[in-house]
């Protein structure tokens, strides 16, 4: 690939990541809220999956395996941009999954970091996050990996 067609790539995917970040506006607080609401394990399940379908399309330009995160059981694809990065740099992320429950997952994991400073990613608990919502006493030992393969990867941006 030649370092015009590099340039042209990554402006593509970050224009992709752009549309898919403004499109998602769930936040943690709205996670929180939702889940709290919902009785009994299956019923926050369910509430899951749905919090999933709400999640916006992911291009196809972005589902490739340079943005596949790894320790995931599922296929889970996340890339991101940093907008504004001169002044208060602003996080913009793009990810799903090809796995209902897993995309729920993500979208609450988006929900927590999506459109955030630095400054407000690293004040973020996301221990206390996760515990608020009980899902890691719920999910299988492999999903909470991948929750946590997912919030390292988005922390290592």
């Amino acid at each position: 690939m030649t370092t015009s067609s590099n340039a042209d790539s990554d402006i593509l995917v970050t224009e992709l990541v752009q549309e898919f970040s403004s499109q998602f506006t769930l936040t943690d607080e709205d996670v929180q809220r939702l889940l709290e609401a919902e009785k009994g394990w299956q019923n926050k399940y369910r509430r899951i999956m749905l919090i999933g379908k709400d999640l916006p399309v992911l291009p196809q330009e972005l589902k490739s395996d340079d943005f596949l995160v790894q320790g995931c059981e599922s296929n889970v694809w996340l890339t991101h941009f940093w907008q504004d990065e001169d002044q208060n740099p602003t996080l913009r992320l793009a990810a799903s999954s090809d796995a209902k429950i897993v995309k729920g997952l993500v979208a609450i994991v988006l929900a927590a970091f999506n459109n955030k400073t630095k400054q407000q990613i690293q004040a973020f608990d996301v221990s206390q996050y996760l515990e608020s919502l009980a899902l890691l006493d719920e999910l299988s030992a492999s999903r909470g990996n991948g929750i946590k393969a997912i919030i390292d990867a988005i922390r290592s941006f």
